[in-house]
């Protein structure tokens, strides 16, 4: 009797130490409320923070406007684009400066020499060319004019530019109507000048006789380019019969 009541007695006693030990765990990590327990003691869980939106860059916007030469400007051109003898005084003259997207999808300004008479139009046209996303290569001041060389073959020159007081291309006896900045031409290359007998002025130009590529910077008949200069009375060197200019705009059509 007196053993088995100390086996009793040790095996309540280590109960009673079990119980314990699993009090003191519980009470060390209670479980996580739920849901429902939370809304039965009248609690709410934390709520998580709102997902933020990632910041969008804004569209590139058109910016240009229409001014007289200035100083600097005027020095750049006076022996270069314009000289004594010009059928226009450079005060005739505005200076566009039109946002356009170049080759590569870059958005940059380049200056467009015009007639004081044509300048907001033109303005107009350009804004419609950037949003239409239409490329051009590059919008610089034309180089000074001088007599075409055999060398000129390999020029890969790209130019879109407007006012150069310089005989007519093919014919020296008289102006080109950019003399009096009232033409502009647009991507030289991407759209030549095309001889009746299908020769072309430079090299790199010859792929693009093809017009029926698909290439950026090509103008074709009905596209944004063609009709925006047609809104302002602005004719295309593409429509001539003779020979081809797909360059080449004018006021004129010359």
């Amino acid at each position: 009797m007196g053993c088995r009541r100390f086996r009793q007695i040790g095996l309540a006693a280590f109960v009673a130490i079990l119980g314990v030990g699993c009090s003191a765990t519980s009470a060390q990590a209670p479980a996580e409320p739920s849901f429902a327990s939370a809304q039965a003691h009248g609690s709410s869980l934390p709520t998580p923070s709102p997902t933020r939106e990632p910041t969008r860059l804004a569209e590139p916007r058109f910016e240009g406007g229409v001014s007289h030469v200035g100083p600097v400007l005027r020095e750049r051109l006076v022996g270069r684009n314009w000289h004594s003898g010009c059928p226009v005084g450079i005060d005739d003259l505005r200076h566009v400066r039109v946002r356009y997207w170049d080759f590569t999808g870059q958005v940059r300004t380049g200056p467009l020499i015009v007639h004081r008479m044509v300048a907001l139009d033109v303005l107009q046209v350009f804004r419609r060319l950037f949003a239409a996303g239409f490329r051009i290569h590059r919008i610089e001041l034309p180089p000074r004019y001088r007599p075409p060389r055999p060398g000129d073959w390999h020029n890969t020159r790209n130019l879109t530019a407007g006012f150069n007081c310089r005989p007519a291309t093919g014919n020296p006896g008289s102006l080109s109507h950019h003399s009096y900045g009232w033409a502009i031409d647009i991507n030289p290359l991407q759209n030549p000048y095309v001889r009746s007998d299908g020769s072309v002025l430079r090299r790199a130009a010859k792929p693009y006789r093809d017009r029926s590529l698909r290439e950026p910077g090509m103008i074709r008949p009905g596209s944004i380019v063609v009709r925006s200069f047609a809104d302002i009375g602005w004719e295309w060197g593409g429509d001539w019969v003779t020979l081809k200019d797909y360059m080449h705009f004018s006021l004129t059509g010359r």
